[in-house]
C-alpha cells in the first residue's frame, strides 16, 4: 500500500514532490538506485525474479525520470505527525472499508482509532 500511495501521491502533484514514507522499501529503491538494476535487467531482481508490483513500480520510475521527486524516510510510529495521521487513517479506512476525502488534515473527532475497549474518535 505504500507504494500505491507513493505514486497516487505523485501522480496528483505537478512540479517537484518529496515523497516521505516509513517504507524503506519505496524510499530505498530511489535513494539506492534499486530501480537502475531492474531497468537494466530488464524488470528482474537480484534474486533473477521478476520485479513484484511492477505495475506500480513502472509508472512511478517513469515519473521519477521525467522530473524532480525526492524520497525522505521517517520511522513509522515515531511521532512524525503527517505520518501518524497517514498510518491512522489507512487503519480506520482498512476496517471501515471507508475513505476520507478533502483538503488538509481531518478533524481530530473525524479519525477513529482503535484502543483497548474499542473505537474512539
Amino acid at each position: 500500500m505504500e507504494l500505491a500511495a507513493a505514486l497516487d501521491a505523485v501522480r496528483s502533484i505537478d512540479g517537484a514532490v518529496e515523497v516521505v514514507s516509513d517504507s524503506a522499501y519505496v524510499v530505498n529503491c530511489f535513494r539506492q538506485g534499486w530501480w537502475k538494476g531492474w531497468l537494466a535487467r530488464g524488470w528482474i531482481n537480484t534474486k533473477k525474479k521478476p520485479v513484484a508490483n511492477r505495475d506500480l513500480w513502472e509508472p512511478l520510475v517513469d515519473l521519477y525520470r521525467s522530473r524532480p521527486i525526492s524520497f525522505r524516510w521517517v520511522k513509522g510510529h515515531g511521532g512524525n505527525k503527517w505520518n501518524d495521521l497517514a498510518d491512522r487513517l489507512a487503519v480506520q479506512a482498512s476496517l471501515t472499508q471507508e475513505g476520507v476525502e478533502g483538503e488538509g488534515p481531518p478533524s481530530p473527532g473525524h479519525v477513529a482509532v482503535p484502543d483497548r475497549d474499542g473505537w474512539r474518535s
